[in-house]
């Protein structure tokens, strides 16, 4: 039996998992050459589904966790060599579970008969039709404008792929609105633009405003990303809602909260490196001042980010440096992160280093959030870092936006908010650390699991208060 190792580095993901369909002679010890191949291989056996048994041979299906998709190949072509073995079919399980889309159109009624025909349809549809005519805010109770929301992108900056195009990110649109869906009882449809101008984006978004209750704004590049959302939202009187920004800094601001909490530090006493100057470096920052953090060094591909720099300078970096970096500190990110309390890292792999994070203050915070290789691997420091979390699903303390913006559209559509403020947005991040208990507390659990309380509600209440208080919300 050949063995050979699969070459690829990092931790098996279902990411990349494949399912097999094998034929296995029916010995003690035929299925265990598989497993030990696998094993060997650097991959992971997730599942197994015995499908047909009999005195000569077993029949499973057997979902094997890879690394990467040349991984997976190589433990494809591995199995195949197994002479107790043979392959009968296999699957790529992440191309099999999009194929014809992930979404649905479906009616809230069946029609039975011409009665309910003439209700819902001509003649009846017309009376409704001029109830809203005369009664504009009659649009929320008798269409799906109250429970809708678009995912609106331009293809221009699709996480860890860049610049793909519409057609390219339709997938990713389509997954925000399965866990919009999911999470938060919200339809909500993928708005993917044939255009990336911003003038073009902002008038054809505000053309389709009427059937929606709300616009999340998605993977649109840095700096427009930041007119685009400040026009809609003065021109639109829905909410509209950047969540590479703000749901990516409300989830960053809710594990700070709870790693200060395990590391005995006050939040705003804390200094804190954010390493990457698009939407969501840009966001988080803000965020973190708004919440009281203020030595706050933002830090770019050209070093820190300081007042009277020329190189690399916009006009957003020159509005945040005025509130960041109070001692002007100027060289690299490593340089920034002597003594700092924690990292915040929104930008490439590499970045940091296991010298840099050990040069910290005691108990390193660090959150590496670069899809799909972080910063620096959790591997690396685990033994200098308090508190590591990542963007990925298979190590702890994953910075998922899905705990923030079903909950943050599910209260504002709830209370017909006519805009997002940053109150509700920190309402939000202190909702999500509040999920985690006392007694849950620890270095491996500083954030919640999407799948481990009911978040979506408990965010939505808060985000309803701070919108009443802000006097943003048109209920009472």
């Amino acid at each position: 039996m050949n063995t050979k190792k699969a070459s690829s580095s990092g931790v098996p993901s279902a990411g990349y998992s494949v399912t097999v369909r094998m034929k296995i002679e029916n010995n003690p010890g035929n299925f265990s050459q598989l497993v030990q191949a696998v094993a060997d291989a650097g991959a992971s056996i997730a599942e197994v589904v015995l499908q047909y048994s009999d005195f000569n041979f077993n029949i499973r299906l057997i979902t094997i966790s890879c690394k990467s998709e040349a991984h997976s190949r190589e433990v494809i072509e591995l199995v195949k060599t197994i002479p107790v073995l043979e392959l009968l079919e296999w699957q790529d399980d992440t191309f099999a579970i999009h194929r014809g889309g992930k979404l649905n159109v479906e009616s809230t009624l069946h029609l039975h008969t011409t009665d309910e025909l003439a209700r819902v349809y001509t003649p009846g549809v017309a009376r409704i039709c001029t109830h809203i005519e005369q009664n504009p805010q009659a649009v929320y109770d008798y269409t799906i404008k109250r429970n809708c929301v678009a995912v609106a992108t331009d293809g221009s900056a699709v996480l860890g792929l860049g610049n793909i195009g519409p057609e390219a990110s339709m997938p990713v649109m389509e997954g925000k609105a399965m866990l919009f869906k999911q999470f938060g009882g919200i339809n909500a449809f993928p708005i993917c633009l044939a255009t990336q101008d911003t003038d073009e984006i902002v008038a054809t978004l505000s053309h389709l405003a009427p059937v929606f209750g709300g616009i999340n704004l998605e993977d649109i590049a840095a700096p427009r990303c930041f007119e685009i959302e400040d026009r809609l939202r003065e021109s639109l009187s829905i909410p509209v809602f950047h969540d590479d920004q703000h749901g990516t800094a409300a989830v960053v601001l809710a594990g700070l909260i709870n790693a200060a909490r395990l590391t005995n530090r006050v939040l705003e006493d804390m200094k804190v490196v954010v390493n990457g100057f698009g939407a969501g470096g840009v966001a988080c920052t803000r965020m973190l001042h708004s919440a009281g953090i203020k030595n706050i060094i933002p830090c770019d591909s050209r070093g820190t980010v300081y007042r009277g720099r020329k190189d690399g300078m916009n006009p957003v970096k020159e509005e945040v440096i005025q509130f960041t970096n109070p001692d002007n500190v100027q060289g690299s990110v490593g340089d920034a992160l002597k003594g700092a309390d924690a990292f915040v890292g929104v930008s490439v792999p590499g970045t940091i280093t296991r010298d840099d994070v050990a040069g910290m203050a005691k108990d390193p915070i660090i959150f590496a959030l670069a899809n799909p290789i972080p910063e620096i691997l959790p591997e690396e420091i685990e033994d200098i870092a308090a508190v590591v979390a990542t963007g990925r699903s298979d190590y702890a303390n994953q910075v998922n936006n899905v705990l923030c913006f079903p909950g943050m559209f599910k209260g504002a559509l709830a209370c017909r908010a006519t805009d997002i403020t940053d109150n509700m947005k920190i309402a939000s991040a202190r909702a999500i650390a509040a999920v985690v208990s006392v007694d849950e507390l620890s270095s491996r659990t500083i954030i919640p699991g999407v799948f481990s309380a009911d978040i979506a509600d408990i965010v939505s209440r808060a985000v309803q208060e701070a919108a009443i208080k802000d006097g943003v919300s048109q209920l009472d």
